[in-house]
């Protein structure tokens, strides 16, 4: 699905933002379920703190300016025709589960993965109700 036609103003495109950055940190958590029992494995996940950071940043121009700023950092890029490109880091936390217990360390995955999922779906359903509000009614 091309995301970025979803993009009607603002707060829409931050919106789209979250639906693609969830959408990258799912493949990146189911990786690492997926990749447990390979020899010498390191869990990776996104830097989500930098990302919400970014986002607050974003939302404080937009109220003050009504204007989106998108600003990048060392782990998240905003490409210029709106890609968004994240770049994974070590998941110090879930290494170590890894090492001590791997059923903690499962859990822990499913964790992120089910507040991931509901960020998504947050996001997916503000997106949807914002549309619904923005369509032009056809006469």
């Amino acid at each position: 699905m091309n995301l970025q036609a979803m993009v009607t103003d603002n707060i829409s495109e931050l919106l789209v933002k979250i639906l693609e950055f969830t959408q990258h940190r799912q493949k990146i958590l189911t990786l690492n379920i997926n990749r447990l029992h390979r020899r010498g494995y390191v869990p990776m996940d996104l830097a989500v703190d930098e990302f919400s950071d970014l986002l607050n940043t974003a939302l404080e121009e937009h109220m003050l300016n009504q204007r989106l700023v998108l600003c990048d950092s060392e782990n998240i890029k905003f490409g210029v025709g709106g890609e968004l490109e994240v770049t994974p880091v070590i998941d110090e936390d879930a290494f170590s589960l890894l090492e001590e217990c791997q059923e903690e360390y499962i859990e822990h995955q499913i964790k992120r993965l089910l507040e991931n999922s509901l960020n998504q779906r947050v996001a997916a359903e503000l997106l949807k109700e914002r549309e619904s509000r923005t369509a032009v009614p056809i006469e």
